[in-house]
């Protein structure tokens, strides 16, 4: 194929702000997690797919399969919805009691 440009799996995007290696990069439609440090504006590598484990939110209960969501403003995992940002689906439980949840990304 002519037009082949890469697998995407892996984009190199300018960091929309500054951004720590393992935790979420939203960049309009574009969600991963970053590969490295990263100052807003310079080039950073985004994994959009996999699985990856975060910081959750200590008091959701995330079921294997939830959805689960990236709170900006508090740099956790959640499952509420409203003005966060859809980043996949929980691939075991994490009851209340934990701190993290493992989350494979949508890769949309």
């Amino acid at each position: 194929m002519r037009n082949f440009i890469q697998p995407g799996d892996t984009l190199t995007i300018p960091a929309p702000a500054a951004v720590a290696s393992g935790f979420p990069v939203i960049a309009g439609s574009i969600v991963g997690i970053a590969s490295s440090d990263a100052a807003i504006g310079a080039a950073v590598d985004v994994a959009t797919v996999g699985v990856f484990e975060l910081p959750k939110v200590a008091a959701n209960n995330l079921a294997l399969g939830a959805a689960v969501y990236w709170d900006a403003a508090t740099s956790l995992a959640t499952s509420t919805t409203s003005g966060n940002t859809n980043l996949g689906v929980a691939t075991e439980a994490a009851p209340a009691d934990t701190g993290t949840v493992r989350a494979r990304l949508s890769g949309f």
